[in-house]
């Protein structure tokens, strides 16, 4: 490639495992790359210059088309459940992980390329991804991440200048996405389907080191996932975040939010909300999310198990994985209090949440601008305003003095609604890129809203009301 003004200081610790890990592939190169976002904020975070990212040889880089010194791109393997189906080899079948870089803070983090190319686990797909899907995840990681949401990263989305055919032709693109790490509950699995002890000891060794230093053992490794999935969980319910496909092959050991395909907010709260296309049966619906997280992670005690000791590990293993219940309760009280503005310990939040949240479902209200509305002393959906029972719940909140200040940094003002994403992606097919570029700004900081997007807090009318959200593969 010659020198490069583009410098990268790879470390890559995945590709130091046993070859039976992955498949060294590069990236399969692209017609005519063109830049669509970059995340500057990002790319400075993880010690790489912008201008160089943007300059044609960090573009070639970005679009897969040139690998650079120090990478050694390679697709994943792993395993899962897929809507409770179980496939023994998955893998990266659209994506190519460049390698790890230690960012600033000291952080291990991976640059991936989604959209990349065929790879050995495509199955029968092109490995490609269409512009609609990478602008997604680049909008919704990247205000996930502005929330406060534990989640992977969108450095950079480029278009590739190629046709793409799903339901019709469509114009391809790659995401450069950025994760702590890759590594997934399906990854255990892979192995532990294969009776390959040696593989998942090594892999068990590797995520202990690299996310969860303090924790002990394949045990000890339970108990750390276990806990950070309830968190984020909790986290997703209190903001009305619904993944969408909460396969195993989709959670991130890490506890990173990953693989933003069908996902949405909810604009009208219900707690059966699905969206997705492919979830005929609600498996994946709003209020089920803590509850897929929990037999998610039985599958990964299973995986675990002959670490831990076989038979005689199983009532521990089971008590972990049942412990995530308890977690999730006592986050989702705390996240909800601070909705709220009130004190997490005060034994009323639990009850005056749950309250509201019937309230709201009766009457379709909102659910961010019932919130954010509560926060800002602003008027409140009509309907749900005009309830005798709403009327007394706000008596006996406003009786607990909350604090609004409070609640306006736990409640965001705008968030990507799924009308406006639409919207966007039409306008980016177009060659039209100021809806992105306004998502962008206006969601950097979503708790303190500039005036400008107002309009973009709006919830849609009912023309606009998007009913389906699809993968993208």
């Amino acid at each position: 490639m010659g020198s490069m003004t583009l410098h990268i200081p790879f470390d890559n610790s995945y590709a130091r495992l046993p070859d039976r890990f992955y498949v060294r592939q590069d990236p399969v190169p692209v017609a005519e790359p063109r830049l669509l976002a970059l995340n500057e904020v990002l790319a400075r975070d993880l010690g790489l210059d912008p201008a160089a990212l943007a300059s044609p040889e960090g573009l070639a880089m970005l679009a897969g088309n040139a690998v650079p010194e120090g990478a050694e791109p390679l697709a994943q393997a792993y395993a899962g459940h897929q809507f409770g189906g179980w496939n023994p080899r998955l893998g990266d079948g659209r994506a190519i992980l460049l390698g790890e870089v230690v960012d600033a803070q000291g952080r291990r983090r991976d640059i991936q390329l989604k959209g990349s190319g065929r790879t050995p686990f495509s199955r029968m797909g092109d490995g490609r991804a269409w512009v609609g899907p990478v602008l997604r995840e680049f909008v919704v990681s990247e205000a996930m991440h502005a929330m406060g949401v534990p989640t992977t990263r969108a450095l950079s989305a480029v278009a590739t200048g190629e046709t793409i055919r799903r339901e019709r032709a469509y114009p391809g693109a790659v995401l450069a996405r950025v994760a702590s790490s890759h590594i997934r509950v399906g990854t255990f699995q892979y192995f532990y389907a294969r009776n390959d002890m040696e593989a998942l000891a090594a892999l068990t060794d590797h995520v202990l080191s690299r996310h969860y230093p303090e924790a002990e053992g394949a045990m000890g490794l339970l108990r750390a996932v276990v806990d950070r999935q309830a968190r984020l969980v909790a986290q997703w319910m209190s903001l009305g975040f619904i993944h969408g496909v909460m396969n195993t092959d989709n959670m991130a050991v890490s506890g990173e939010t990953i693989d933003y395909g069908p996902c949405a907010f909810m604009d009208a709260y219900h707690p059966d909300t699905v969206f997705s296309s492919i979830d005929a049966h609600g498996r994946y619906a709003y209020r089920q999310q803590p509850q897929v997280a929990a037999w998610n992670l039985a599958q990964l005690a299973t995986a675990l198990l002959p670490l831990m000791g076989n038979e005689a590990a199983i009532p521990e293993a089971t008590e972990v994985v049942q412990g995530l219940a308890p977690i999730y309760a006592a986050e989702w009280t705390r996240r909800f209090a601070a909705k709220l503005g009130l004190d997490p310990e005060d034994p009323q939040v639990q009850p005056l949440a749950t309250r509201l949240l019937d309230q709201m479902a009766a009457t379709g209200a909102d659910f961010t601008i019932t919130f954010r509305a509560l926060a800002e002393g602003t008027d409140l959906p009509d309907l749900l305003a005009a309830q005798p029972e709403f009327q007394q719940w706000r008596k006996d909140w406003e009786a607990k003095s909350p604090d609004l200040a409070a609640m306006r940094r736990a409640n965001p003002a705008i968030i990507p609604r799924n009308h406006r994403v639409e919207a966007m992606i039409q306008a980016a097919v177009e060659g039209d890129l100021g809806p992105l570029e306004d998502l962008r700004a206006a969601l950097a900081d979503p708790f303190e809203p500039d005036p400008r997007f107002d309009h973009l807090r709006v919830p849609p009318q009912e023309e606009e009301k998007v009913l389906q959200t699809f993968c993208g593969t």
